[in-house]
This record gives structure tokens, C-alpha cells and sequence, in this order.
């Protein structure tokens, strides 16, 4: 049994990460300032003995927890556009001071971090598809740096805390996710065209639809995630955890019709700044390294599983 702190844990990846660890017999405290993580995600855990949730904004000092962790999962921040954007210099703290916090925590309880940071590293990719090896194309002034520039200097950080103190860390990059638990205004694509098409309103495909995501359904990734964070201390990363599994947004807007029976148009808006025209990972690095992890989940299979859960939260 362990005791671990999952940051972020009330959002849509981090309450999947808690019900996992929390099966699995862990100790788990669940840190979220419900910024944009939901108490309703993790409500069905406050009756189990080794969960607790602590509002707690990880820019401010961390309380004391009164036990000794063993791991920190580091997954706070806003990650879809309209949320990241919305306070941009927020968005940059929280992937600097924030990480500096729980790196200090680490150090302070010499447990183990793993960082959640994401294929915006990469920015709007001159290499296609994408390996960890990559640096990136990122406009550092553009609107979307916030959240791209911050995820990266906390990627530096996690490092120097490695070569200078010795600090365990991992550090995963994940790629487009979706999946029950996510905000039905998340702003994200997949919850917006499925949301979009229940409701019978128009689709809304940005710029000609020919620009590329590769989807991943969200068991696929906490799955990576278990992975990488019990392999061995040699094994930093980054991993790319992504499905290789490439669709251009019209192919996933008709996919989307057509499983919801939806009579709703497809309307297309100009292209944001800086919005990627290719996302694709190359996940052979974490294949090799962590037991042959891929993703398993056929998008058909996750977007029927993800329509019945929006269908309610809709209803609801």
C-alpha cells in the first residue's frame, strides 16, 4: 500500500487515475482547487477510507498532510484552449510554481513525481509523426504559449531537479484524450462535436477539417500512466502516451454523426493562431520500455462509451 497525492486528481484524467489507485488498495489524496475539475467526478469515493480530497490550489503552500507519500502525481492544470486561455499568465504559473511546489514536496518526503505534461510541447509540428526526441515548433508569444511553454519549462524543471538533488521523476507527455469524466463545456473537440450532435446544433470544424489529432481513449492512457510511474528509476522519459491511430477532424465529425443518428450539419470557423496541423505520436519508446503498452480501445468503442456518458450529463 502506498500513499499518494494525484494533483488535479477532481479532473477528467486525474479522477480516472484516483479510482484506479484507489481499487488497487493505495492511500490516495486527491489535491484539486476545482478550477475545472468537478467534485461530482470523485464524489463516489469520499465514503472510501484511503481517499481524501483537499481543496488546494497548488500555487499556494502545500498543508500538512500528516503522513509520508510515497508517490506524487502531478496532473493540475487547465488543458483544453478556452480554459488555458482564459487567465494565460494563471495557466503559466501553474505549470511553473506550481510544479516547483511539488518538486519541493517530493524533495521534502523523497518520493517519487511524475509530471503530466502533453504533445504541446511539440507545438505545430515540423515532423510528422512526432517522437520524444522532437523539440518542438513552438511560438513562444502566440496565444496558445501559455499552456505550451509552461508544460515545457516544467519538463526542465523535473530534470534539474533530477541531476541537482537526485529527485525520482517521470515525465509522460499525453496526447488528445477522451472519455467519461470530461466537462460537456470542456471546449475540447471530441466532447464538442459529441455534445454538439446530442443536442442536434451544428458541428463546428475549424479550418477545412483536414488538420490531424490521434485519439486516445482514457482507460488506454491511465493504463500508460500505472506504467510508467512503476517502472524503473532509470526510466525518466518522456513517454509519448498517445494512440498512433491518426483521423482528420472531418473524419472524427461524421464518425460522431453517425453513431449519435445526429441530423446536425458540419459548419466550418477559420483556423485558430498557432492551432496544430498534424498531431501523431510515435509511442515505440514507451511500447519497449513499458511492457508493450499501446492503446486498445478502437475509437468507435470509446466514442459509444463516451456518447452514453454525455447523454446523461446532458439529461442531467
Amino acid at each position: 500500500m502506498k500513499n499518494i497525492l494525484i494533483t488535479g486528481g477532481a479532473g477528467f484524467v486525474g479522477s480516472h487515475l484516483c479510482q484506479r489507485l484507489v481499487n488497487e488498495g493505495n492511500n490516495i489524496i486527491c489535491l484539486d482547487n476545482l478550477d475545472t475539475g468537478r467534485m461530482q467526478n470523485i464524489n463516489h469515493l469520499s465514503s472510501k477510507k484511503n481517499f481524501k480530497f483537499i481543496n488546494h490550489d497548488i500555487l499556494e503552500p502545500i498543508p500538512d498532510l500528516n503522513i509520508k507519500l510515497d508517490e506524487i502525481f502531478n496532473l493540475a492544470s487547465p488543458a483544453s484552449p478556452p480554459h488555458y486561455q482564459k487567465d494565460p499568465i494563471r495557466t503559466t504559473k501553474i505549470s511553473v510554481l506550481g510544479s516547483l511546489n511539488m518538486l519541493e514536496l517530493a524533495v521534502k518526503h523523497d518520493a517519487k513525481i511524475l509530471q503530466a505534461s502533453t504533445s504541446e510541447v511539440y507545438g505545430d509540428p515540423l515532423i510528422h509523426p512526432q517522437k520524444e526526441s522532437y523539440l518542438g515548433n513552438v511560438n513562444p508569444i502566440g496565444p496558445r504559449a501559455c499552456y505550451d511553454e509552461g508544460k515545457r519549462c516544467a519538463e526542465t524543471l523535473f530534470m534539474d531537479y533530477h541531476r541537482m538533488y537526485g529527485t525520482q521523476i517521470k515525465i509522460i507527455r499525453i496526447f488528445n484524450t477522451y472519455g467519461p469524466n470530461m466537462n460537456p463545456s470542456d471546449g475540447r473537440v471530441v466532447s464538442n462535436f459529441i455534445v454538439q450532435a446530442l443536442k442536434g446544433e451544428d458541428l463546428t470544424v475549424y479550418g477545412d477539417g483536414s488538420q490531424t489529432r490521434s485519439f486516445q481513449y482514457v482507460d488506454d492512457l491511465i493504463e500508460g500512466i500505472c506504467r510508467v510511474m512503476n517502472s524503473s528509476d532509470k526510466q525518466l522519459g518522456p513517454y509519448n502516451l498517445g494512440n498512433p491511430d491518426e483521423f482528420t477532424m472531418l473524419e472524427l465529425a461524421e464518425k460522431v454523426l453517425d453513431l449519435t443518428n445526429s441530423s446536425s450539419k458540419i459548419i466550418y470557423h477559420p483556423l485558430p493562431e498557432d492551432d496544430p496541423k498534424k498531431r501523431k505520436p510515435v509511442i515505440e519508446k514507451a511500447n519497449n520500455e513499458l511492457n508493450g503498452w499501446k492503446p486498445n480501445t478502437p475509437l468507435s468503442d470509446g466514442l459509444l462509451k463516451s456518447i452514453v456518458y454525455f447523454k446523461k450529463e446532458i439529461k442531467d
